[in-house]
């Protein structure tokens, strides 16, 4: 691949960089999210420009050197939400090179990419964990890849391949760092050499401290098992877990076992564990646990056998060493994910975690990284912190598999019953042969690197290609807690005044975390082009999170065009109308408005510009048959903009529905601009479809929820008449309506549908659906009428109402300024109605607002 071409001669000089950037340190120092670290740790650990283990200060020359300027009247990109399969496995050398809580496999975000932006485009990710969309926007460079990728999609044959340009953040140092590493790639042959030479260095000095008798000949450790010690409550002895607990046959826990001394039956809830005392600057407790089992090669062979007197005599003896290199001693912060180690072991420090023997390993070949050429150091780095959780007392004994690497549990710093302490050459020499046959790409010039918060970008307005995001969701992740380890050998800290999460010991609330999701997007907003796309990932079963994303998507100015599931059980690639499934996994679609529209709506209120809101909605949509182009998705797309922006909303179904028909084109219930029409009846003619017997294209299938999505199926189900057996068969094979006061099927067809000679058929004209929307909305208000009585009288809270009488109430209200009916109801429901549902909560929002600047 041909290096990028630079503005200057001395790019891939770091000591001129790193002058300036210890220079510029003091003002970086002001900006959010900024690392806990020392400013000689953080200059030693950068690699400037291309990567800052603080914020990037040279952002802003790569983007003049790689990006397009933003000009709308020359400005020709045009792209339609993207529509296809999200599915990827995650069984890929290259993406499990390093472990992490949570990653998106780079092929899926290279679907994305492909479709949405051009080679040489630059591809930003904010919250980008261990830089898997920098590593997509390389591969996008191998035209093999791609078509592999692309392969029975939409893209295939049409995605062009080439390299995109990649802008990573992270508001963690370690995994900015992992991101530096995934996105820039090594020497293969250099970090192979001196990872080899390293490896036999302390083989050499440490290799003794692995061996074990076989037959009174030496044999070499693979891992020793080790069990918790716990009291006998009966008799006070000593318990030793995998003696009583552990069927070594059957290799797995027991369901009942009894005391070895007196016989008593014990249960996890009856044992105390055993702690002994550990003597350092002052004495700690420390879990007691004991070696007994050790898995060992010799000639090549694998055994096992029990641990004898000569294995705790080199435990004893190694135990009196005094290590000669640095290793981290920090205490762990209070959190959630530190409680358990620290209660359930005594592991209140970092070198606590380790066995001496893993621990002085370690710390060896640690003190040699750090003596290796500049040229390889970060990879060997990289290399070590792969590996880095696995040789910690996280790592579990699985009976089950034969490899013990990296066998801790993800997303918590959980220690078991039964540790498995594994030798620091049978887990890094694979992963050395790994990383030296996949990592060996260097694309320096290409994937700039920063660290701190995405709230504060060192990144010009208008200037970036397409973002793609995968942000913390609510508290489901403690990424600061969980890095504290891997961060302690790196000397730099997480700034957890950044961090997004709900954390009640970091006092952030929902509230807390939706205010920094704000601001993360506002800062998206700011350095995205117009008419460019953000694809956010979500992965979180709290509807209250899924509204703070949505809501802080919206607040930030963009427009959101779709969210679709991925039904990993069902295997098909589904689109949503509401918020009532987000146990799946999501993505949402969304997209900045131009520039002019964004100008004119600012400047008049909304007023005049909704026919122009839609037809710029409708042209990002791709010309088939997606819910986004059914009336009632864009009536809510509409409300939600309105309504975000805090303006008046003048338009009711049927005058909305009028305007549709006055400017656009409908065909099969969907509705096109004037020049998508032709190209969808030619698509149809393509596919072979005559008319649409439901809600279906490339795979993509309605999810049924709630009323919203029933109605929106039925219209689609209803392109001709049918009885009404036919529709319930239909119906109830795919419908899953939990949460919402629905009426019964047959009410819902007589509400809003016409029924001719005994069948149902969808309102074909503007006449039909104006005498369909009076019947149903004369019918929605009173039922909201009703529930303002209600909601004045009860005393209890409201557990369960129709939605959609909910919705129509609430924007009846706020269009004739009755916020404070909004309130009162609001104030009687049981409050999953509202965080299950982002177009409620809008209304509420709102009507928060309206009152507050009343008082």
């Amino acid at each position: 691949m041909e290096p990028t071409i630079t503005a200057v001669s001395a790019i891939n000089s770091k000591e001129n960089f790193a002058e300036e950037l210890e220079a510029k340190l003091p003002e970086l120092k002001e900006k959010e999210g900024f690392p806990i670290g020392s400013d000689n740790d953080i200059l030693s650990l950068s690699e400037p420009p291309f990567y800052t283990a603080c914020p990037n200060a040279f952002l802003n020359d790569f983007i003049q050197r790689n990006g397009t300027p933003y000009l709308e009247e020359i400005d020709t990109y045009r792209r339609e939400a993207y529509l296809g399969d999200i599915s990827e496995s995650k069984e890929d050398t290259l993406y499990n090179l390093h472990t992490y809580h949570t990653k998106v496999p780079p092929k899926a975000i290279m679907k994305k990419i492909l479709h949405y932006t051009n080679p040489g485009d630059i591809v930003l990710d904010g919250f980008a964990g261990t830089g898997m969309t920098g590593l997509a926007a390389f591969l996008c460079s191998s035209s093999s890849t791609v078509n592999e990728v692309t392969n029975k999609t939409h893209l295939k044959g049409i995605a062009k391949s080439g390299l995109r340009k990649a802008i990573l953040n992270e508001l963690s140092p370690i995994a900015a760092f992992i991101c530096k590493n995934y996105g820039q790639g090594t020497d293969a042959s250099e970090f192979k050499k001196h990872a080899t030479r390293i490896l036999t260095e302390v083989q050499d000095e440490c290799g003794w401290m692995f061996q074990c008798n076989h037959k009174n000949e030496i044999a070499t450790i693979d891992y020793t098992v080790y069990s918790d010690v716990f009291i006998c409550p009966f008799c006070s002895s000593d318990v030793i877990f995998w003696d009583v607990g552990v069927d070594v046959e059957k290799k797995r826990n027991k369901s009942e076992f009894f005391c070895n001394s007196c016989n008593a039956e014990l249960t996890n809830l009856t044992l105390k564990r055993k702690f002994i005392d550990f003597i350092d600057d002052k004495v700690y407790q420390l879990a007691d646990i004991k070696p007994v089992m050790i898995a060992y090669s010799y000639n090549g062979k694998k055994y096992t056998k029990e641990v004898d007197e000569a294995d705790i005599a080199l435990l004893k003896k190694i135990d009196l060493l005094k290590i000669p290199y640095w290793y981290p001693k920090n205490e762990l912060p209070e959190g959630y994910n530190t409680a358990q180690p620290k209660k359930s072991h005594g592991l209140i420090r970092v070198d606590f975690f380790y066995s001496k023997r893993n621990l002085y390993a370690t710390a060896a070949i640690y003190d040699r990284i750090l003596k290796s050429p500049e040229l390889v150091k970060h990879s060997l780095l990289f290399w070590l912190m792969s590996i880095m959780l696995g040789q910690t007392k996280m790592n579990r004994y699985f009976e089950a598999s034969y490899s013990q690497v990296n066998r801790y549990l993800k997303g918590t710093l959980y220690v078991g019953k039964k540790i498995s302490e594994v030798n620091f050459i049978y887990s890094l020499r694979g992963k050395l042969e790994k990383i030296s046959k996949n990592l060996v790409y260097e694309n320096k010039e290409n994937c700039f690197v920063s660290t701190g918060s995405v709230t504060e970008l060192l990144i010009p307005d208008n200037s970036i290609d397409y973002i793609f995001t995968d942000p913390p969701f609510g508290g489901n992740i403690m990424y600061s807690e969980l890095n504290f380890i891997w961060e302690s050998w790196l000397k730099i800290f997480t700034n957890i005044k950044e961090e997004a999460i709900v954390n009640g010991i970091q006092n952030k609330s929902l509230s807390s975390y939706t205010m920094l999701m704000e601001k993360a997007f506002k800062e998206y907003y700011r350095v995205l082009k117009p008419k460019r796309w953000i694809t956010v990932e979500f992965h979180n079963s709290r509807s209250d999170i899924w509204n703070a994303i949505q809501s802080s998507l919206l607040k930030a100015g963009f427009i959101v065009s779709s969210v679709s599931i991925f039904d990993k059980v069902q295997e098909t690639f589904k689109q949503m109308t509401s918020t009532n499934a987000v146990k799946s996994d999501l993505a949402i679609s969304a997209f900045k408005p131009s520039k002019s529209f964004e100008e004119r709506f600012l400047k008049q209120g909304g007023n005049n510009l909704e026919v122009e809101f839609i037809e710029q909605f409708l042209s990002m949509q791709p010309v088939q048959p997606v819910l986004e182009r059914t009336d009632k998705m864009l009536y809510s797309k509409m409300l939600a903009y309105y309504i975000q922006h805090g303006y008046e909303i003048r338009y009711d179904s049927k005058s909305f529905y009028h305007q549709l028909n006055q400017y656009f084109a409908s065909e099969d219930g969907f509705w096109f601009t004037s020049g998508q029409i032709n190209s969808y009846i030619e698509y149809k003619k393509r596919m072979k479809l005559d008319g649409m017997s439901e809600v279906k294209s490339g795979g993509m299938m309605l999810f049924v929820t709630d009323e919203k999505s029933a109605i929106i199926w039925l219209y689609s189900f209803l392109n001709g008449p049918k009885t009404f057996a036919e529709v319930h068969i239909a119906f109830t094979q795919l419908t899953n309506i939990q949460g919402d006061d629905v009426p019964e099927l047959r009410e819902l067809v007589e509400e809003n549908f016409i029924n001719e000679n005994g069948s149902y058929r969808r309102p074909m004209n503007e006449p039909e659906h104006n005498l369909i929307t009076e019947k149903r909305e004369k019918a929605l208000q009173r039922e909201f009428e009703s529930l303002i009585v209600k909601a004045q009288i009860e005393k209890g809270k409201i557990k369960l109402v129709r939605k959609e009488a909910l919705l129509f109430g609430f924007e009846t209200c706020y269009k004739t300024r009755r916020y404070q009916d909004i309130l009162t109801v609001t104030n009687k429901l049981d409050r999953s109605i509202i965080e299950n549902s982002s177009e409620l909560n809008d209304f509420v929002e709102a009507a928060e607002i309206m009152v507050k600047g009343m008082e």
